[in-house]
């Protein structure tokens, strides 16, 4: 099979397209043939060699978390999936041809796989640091860098459970944002006064880690009311940097849930071939976002 691998830890233009023996679902997973991979900040940065207490890396190595696709092996012991069933969640190496998955659950109807392989680790992501920032309904959280995928997740989940949220954008992005049901506001020169005339910040998300944790304390004068997934010196502002993944298995129900509601929808802003994950983690690197990226791997086969 072909998947995306790097030997070297450095710039995208360590990923390569190799050859590469096929993996086995062991007990309590399941294979897919892949038809859509989720490009996260997550990959780049294991790329890099960022993060390697979080993520030992052994090199070579795959690259890639999230997956779409179709089951086509069952490991030993794991009940309620059959082959056959189209499936998203959360894996390893999943930049390929197959891929093993740790953590699925069935696609919802009408959701292409390009789609479906946006969701898992964002809506995760989103779920647990809603949860950690201790926000409650009828309070505000203000987000930093609000129109990528996890923000675009944190937007729908807020509006669903009666919090309001400012969000920070680019000017681009500005009606993306109130489509998603927030106050939207520009990012740059000014950015504090633009958010404090818009009313009292209960608590703040940092998903972009452009520098701004100092004010977002500010804002809500608490850093334990202030939780970033992007900068690692927010600890030394007394912030929590949220790096640790939860539990995945219930988030995907609980994405399913919101999807099916219509009350989430994170659209895929671009796709790539297996052959061009180098130019997905660029542009993933370079931010400005709206939505998700995804390589895709197999024809979609709704």
């Amino acid at each position: 099979m072909r998947k995306v691998s790097f030997a070297e830890f450095g710039g995208p233009d360590v990923l390569r397209l190799v050859d590469a023996e096929e993996p086995h679902a062991g007990p309590g997973q399941v294979r897919v043939a892949v038809r859509a991979a989720g490009v996260n900040p997550a990959d780049w940065r294991v790329r890099e060699g960022q993060v390697l207490k979080a993520h030992p890396t052994v090199l070579p190595a795959g690259v890639g978390q999230d997956a779409a696709g179709v089951v086509d092996e069952v490991g030993a012991g794991t009940e309620g999936v059959a082959v056959g069933d189209r499936v998203f969640g959360r894996g390893s190496s999943t930049y390929a041809e197959f891929a093993v998955l740790s953590a699925w659950a069935r696609i919802p109807d009408g959701l292409s796989f390009e789609e479906a392989a946006g969701y898992p680790s964002v809506v995760e992501t989103a779920l647990r640091i809603i949860r950690e920032v201790g926000v409650r309904p009828e309070q505000t959280l203000l987000v930093s860098g609000a129109s990528g995928g996890v923000g675009s997740a944190v937007l729908q989940i807020a509006r669903d459970r009666g919090i309001a949220v400012i969000g920070t954008a680019g000017a681009a992005n500005q009606d993306y944002l109130r489509g998603l049901g927030a106050v939207a506001t520009t990012y740059g020169a000014g950015w504090v006064e633009r958010v404090r005339a818009l009313g009292r910040v209960d608590a703040a998300l940092d998903l972009a880690g452009s520098g701004v944790i100092r004010e977002l304390v500010e804002l809500t004068g608490d850093p334990r009311a202030v939780v970033s997934i992007a900068d690692l010196g927010a600890p030394g502002h007394g912030v929590r940097f949220s790096g640790t993944t939860g539990d995945v298995p219930a988030a995907l129900v609980e994405a399913v849930d919101l999807i099916t509601r219509g009350r989430l929808h994170i659209p895929v802003e671009k796709t790539y071939p297996l052959a061009e994950a180098a130019a997905a983690h660029v542009d993933s690197q370079a931010g400005h976002t709206r939505g998700r990226r995804v390589v895709v791997v197999g024809p979609d086969q709704d």
